[in-house]
């Protein structure tokens, strides 16, 4: 049973004949199964606070926005992400349960140097008072380079799913393209566990810097007029 904290807020009439979704509730645990089941829905959350919508501005533009996911059995590597995984071989991954600490706050802070506009001010906006248990499962994947933490990667496990929920790495080696790699092994920890899905965010129908996620064989898109999933065209 969810133990919520307020009811969802429901949609209204948006333009074009469509309707818009602007969903939130609070839940302080929310049991595998379920997580599943949000996720199929389009639902996301920080921390305690599950959302979802279907537009969004972006300084001066309107944008449609549509969740993804991939089909973990179905996904194959490219080229380009096989380059990825040979150019950090010299690497160490590996999945422990989620916690902070001043060597990941240090590096959230130097990650964030990298943007200009909506810089995040603390991970505590993203993730609950207890990030491993609360309100669901998650891991953190930490990556090293000659004992240097040089990536973190945050991903929610559910029964047969799980979501990626926020990355960050070290500047110093923005050239190892750190962010797909952390997504790759995420990728193959899904592999290796027998989850069906790996939930890797929202995008914009129309093309914007969101399309990296848009990057990897057996995606998905959700419709939210239908409820329905559908593999993208090319994928």
């Amino acid at each position: 049973m969810i133990e919520t904290e307020s009811d969802a807020q429901g949609a209204n009439d948006a333009p074009h004949g469509r309707e818009k979704i602007d969903d939130v509730f609070a839940a302080r645990q929310v049991p595998a199964e379920m997580m599943d089941r949000l996720w199929a829905a389009g639902w996301r959350h920080q921390g305690i606070v599950f959302y979802r919508y279907s537009e969004t501005e972006m300084g001066a533009e309107h944008h449609y926005i549509t969740p993804l996911r991939i089909d973990v059995p179905e996904f194959r590597l490219s080229k380009s992400q096989r380059r990825v995984l040979r150019r950090n071989e010299d690497v160490v991954s590996e999945f422990v349960v989620a916690e902070f600490d001043d060597e990941i706050h240090a590096m959230f802070t130097r990650h964030c140097e990298r943007f200009t506009d909506n810089v995040p001010e603390s991970l505590n906006n993203f993730f609950s008072h207890s990030p491993g248990d609360t309100p669901c499962v998650c891991l953190a994947q930490r990556v090293t380079f000659q004992g240097r933490l040089i990536a973190v990667s945050f991903m929610d496990v559910g029964d047969k799913a799980a979501s990626s929920v926020y990355a960050i790495f070290d500047p110093d080696f923005a050239d190892r393209s750190l962010g797909t790699y952390t997504m790759l092994k995420e990728l193959e920890y899904a592999q290796q566990h027998a989850l069906r899905w790996l939930y890797h965010g929202y995008a914009t129908q129309a093309p914007s810097h969101y399309d990296y996620k848009k990057a990897f064989s057996a995606v998905e898109s959700f419709d939210w007029e239908t409820g329905l999933w559908t593999r993208m065209e090319g994928r």
